[in-house]
């Protein structure tokens, strides 16, 4: 640590002259300007100044910033650093794993507002005591089956539309949710006794016995699996729909 020396020292009893003691404040100021580590208080300027270095061993002033801007490293700035508005937008590059917390442990849980304007895919991960309001279901309308083998394919949709036409139909169901996980869609099937429609070996219905489809008309079916689709468990949900 740098020792402070002064031209003029003084005793008890001493006459103290003015120039003296101003030789010893231009030592006093010398000291400060010279020495490593020692910063003149007046080198700031108004509350939330920031001393920066500019250089090795040299320091500047950089001046508050707006309100609600961040400080931000910018290498063609003098002191490297400028205060600028935080940036906004989409958060991205979150790896695999990762998870971005909005819980308090010691204090109100924050509020957070979402407003989602793209698919959400969720990958089979449970969303966990959400309140649904104003929600819908995805229809996988499919029109004429055409006869032959029609597929309910649930990744399309939870609630499907089909018209039996042409000749026989056999229709076969595809990718339930895994064993453990209740998984169900609805299909609202026009004209379904006009032909011969065969249900896939893994429905169970009612009594064992497939209902009677209306010939000309409207019927909506229900079906759901706990399984994977080892047991589908079939209802008709009401016949001849006017």
């Amino acid at each position: 640590m740098a020792t402070l020396a002064v031209t003029n020292s003084f005793s008890a009893g001493t006459t103290i002259v003015a120039a003296d003691m101003n030789e010893n404040f231009d030592d006093v100021e010398a000291f400060v300007n010279s020495t490593p580590g020692v910063v003149q208080n007046d080198i700031v300027d108004a509350k939330g100044d920031i001393i920066a270095a500019t250089a090795a061993d040299a320091v500047s002033r950089l001046a508050v910033g707006t309100d609600t801007y961040v400080l931000t490293a910018d290498s063609g700035e003098a002191t490297g650093l400028i205060w600028a508005a935080p940036t906004t937008g989409d958060v991205t590059g979150i790896s695999a794993g990762s998870n971005i917390d909005v819980t308090s442990a010691s204090g109100p849980v924050p509020s957070v507002a979402l407003a989602i304007d793209a698919e959400v895919a969720f990958a089979d991960q449970v969303a966990s005591r959400p309140e649904m309001k104003d929600y819908a279901e995805t229809v996988n309308a499919i029109g004429g089956t055409g006869g032959g083998t029609q597929d309910f394919d649930i990744a399309l949709g939870n609630v499907h539309t089909a018209t039996v036409d042409t000749s026989t139909n056999t229709f076969t169901f595809s990718n339930p949710s895994a064993t453990g996980k209740s998984c169900s869609f609805t299909l609202i099937l026009t004209n379904g006794g006009s032909q011969t429609v065969n249900w896939p070996a893994a429905v169970d219905w009612a009594g064992g016995t497939a209902p009677t489809l209306t010939t000309a008309g409207i019927d909506i079916l229900t079906f759901m699996t706990i399984d994977a689709g080892t047991i589908w468990y079939g209802f008709l949900a009401g016949a001849d729909m006017k």
